[in-house]
């Protein structure tokens, strides 16, 4: 079985992740701590972000994608609502990808809890948006 993806809902939902992103860690928001906790220092320079902001992009519909089919794949397994499968898919993959594997890298790089407490739930936040996005615009 192949998944049916709509791509608009997965272009919408990369796209949501850079608002998500900007919001959460802008200095008025949670920037001002990250950027404490994770020893960043910004240079300045612009052109500084063009790459980090690429790869999210890249990696953010990626990400909307493989969302998007585990969806399909899920909904069409138990039926019911696309979008409540979904938006259980989502917290579900969250839950034991990328809070999992967060949590274990944090632990062995030492990075303070708080930092990683953070920045999982930046990625809980980013993943529930796009997966509203996604379940209410089926293939």
């Amino acid at each position: 079985m192949v998944p049916e993806i709509n791509y608009i809902a997965v272009i919408l939902a990369t796209l949501s992740s850079m608002i998500v992103g900007t919001i959460w860690y802008s200095p008025r928001v949670f920037g001002n701590y990250w950027m404490k906790a994770a020893n960043v220092t910004p240079s300045g320079n612009t052109a500084d972000a063009v790459r980090p902001i690429v790869v999210t992009v890249i990696v953010s519909f990626f990400t909307a994608w493989i969302l998007a089919g585990a969806a399909f794949i899920a909904s069409d397994f138990y039926g019911g609502s696309f979008f409540l499968n979904t938006v259980l898919t989502s917290i579900v993959l969250w839950g034991g990808f990328t809070a999992a594997r967060f949590i274990t890298h944090d632990q062995f790089d030492g990075r303070p809890n708080g930092l990683t407490v953070l920045n999982v739930s930046h990625e809980f936040v980013t993943i529930v948006v796009m997966a509203i996005i996604i379940g209410v615009w089926p293939a």
